[in-house]
């Protein structure tokens, strides 16, 4: 009896479930929560004390801005590329070495952000904020570029569904987490102030997570060649073949406008309603900690089943269905919020709305993650090109999104969060004409 070829590839459930405790995967899941953790420190969490701290509605939505540094972070991933950081690198290898060096950063940033005060200085807040937006996007190229590097093919999938899953895992911390120890240390007689900046401390803490697992970790086998290919080469010209390299192998793609612009909007949709998600809740009336605790506790397990639910569609589907399921379903979960606006303060339907947009969220960026890594495959500037990806769809979080707070104040809560559903409809369009162009299939991975 002969056995077809997709019998043979087709992996059965066990397998389907073991790949996800392979050291690799789990190494890679770790990294994800250690990418996760600092962007709601310099986003969603900032805001509420913003908000909290009077703090208008046009102010907060400008601080989007801040999150530039994810945008233009292609501008220095060639230096992660290229050069080595010194005694880290020499000790850690390539890779390890800048992320140890990076999450050094990032806990200094986080503590420097906590120490300031939204009423008296939002300069230095801004500041603050735009330097732990730095570390962050700087530990983000070294991190993808690790996991692109260390997973074979047939654990990609597990890789991104867990690397995705701890990422929210660690924004969830990050904002639920950080105000329930905030309420915690108030409740011990601490100021406002005082709350505030040991809830930081926390946090930046729990940077030595991403740290030891760095420590952990093996250096990547493609890192080592490429650090080989680099050998007896300045350090300029390191730097300059891995800038190069990685916009001529984008622009050599075909199309490479339309994906362009299809990397750019895809997750506009999510931005655009999650820069003001946490204000509208306090706006509606909810407390601190009734936010908190529905996003600690059903907002998690929908984070951590979409996670895992966009691994099985990625490891089921081809790339192109995959990412139709993830752009639709993102952008109708905003109407969930829509819904909210309408019904009032009501605890069963703000539950049922983040359900719904964590979940879809992150089945969204699962199939996103899959798109962009599915275009970096050269170790000789994996950093730099997922990057520039990646910078690139920050610029719907942070320069599309930042005029929500004055669309919000314009439209009312009810039609921002429809608008912030339609929002996703230039994305769809542009996927059916990459669909059409057979985008997608060469992207495949090839079937020996």
């Amino acid at each position: 009896m002969t056995v077809s070829p997709d019998a043979q590839e087709r992996p059965s459930w066990s397998d389907a479930l073991a790949v996800y405790f392979k050291p690799r995967v789990l190494i890679v899941m770790f990294l994800g929560f250690s990418s996760g953790l600092p962007l709601a420190l310099s986003g969603t969490t900032l805001l509420v004390w913003m908000r909290e701290s009077g703090v208008d509605l046009g102010t907060i939505g400008l601080f989007a801005l801040v999150g530039t540094p994810y945008t233009v972070k292609f501008l220095w991933a060639p230096l992660t590329d290229a050069l080595d950081v010194p005694v880290l690198s020499r000790a850690l290898g390539r890779r390890r070495g800048w992320l140890v060096f990076t999450q050094i950063l990032l806990m200094a940033a986080i503590v420097f952000l906590g120490s300031c005060n939204p009423a008296a200085a939002p300069g230095l807040v801004a500041l603050g904020a735009l330097l732990v937006a730095a570390a962050s996007a700087t530990q983000d190229i070294v991190v993808d570029a690790f996991r692109i590097e260390s997973l074979p093919d047939n654990e990609q999938a597990a890789g991104m569904a867990s690397y995705v899953a701890a990422y929210r895992v660690g924004m969830l911390i990050s904002t639920a987490g950080a105000l329930f120890l905030v309420s915690a240390i108030e409740a011990y007689g601490f100021d406002k102030q005082a709350a505030w900046q040991w809830g930081y401390v926390a946090m930046a803490a729990l940077v030595l997570i991403g740290t030891a697992t760095a420590l952990f970790a093996t250096e990547p086998e493609r890192s080592a060649q490429a650090e080989a290919s680099h050998a007896g080469q300045k350090s300029f010209a390191r730097v300059m073949e891995a800038a190069v390299g990685a916009f001529k192998d984008f622009l050599g793609h075909e199309l490479a406008l339309v994906m362009l612009a299809f990397v750019v909007l895809f997750k506009f949709t999510d931005a655009l309603s999650g820069v003001m998600t946490a204000p509208f809740v306090i706006d509606l009336g909810f407390s601190r900690n009734e936010y908190a605790a529905i996003v600690k506790g059903v907002g998690l397990a929908a984070l951590l089943l979409g996670g895992f639910a966009g691994g099985f569609i990625a490891r089921a589907l081809p790339l192109g269905p995959s990412l139709w399921i993830g752009g639709v379903l993102q952008a109708v979960a905003n109407l969930a919020f829509s819904a909210l606006a309408v019904i009032g303060t009501n605890t069963t339907m703000l539950a049922a709305a983040i359900i719904a947009e964590n979940f879809t969220s992150a089945i969204g960026t699962v199939m996103f993650v899959a798109y962009l890594s599915a275009l970096c495959q050269n170790p000789l500037h994996t950093a730099t090109q997922y990057a520039l990806l990646t910078a690139l769809a920050a610029v719907g979080r942070t320069y599309l999104s930042s005029g929500a707070g004055f669309v919000a104040e314009s439209t009312g809560w009810v039609w921002f969060f429809v608008i912030c559903a339609l929002a996703g409809i230039p994305s769809l369009l542009l996927l059916a004409w990459l669909q059409r162009r057979g985008h997608f299939k060469r992207l495949e991975p090839r079937k020996s």
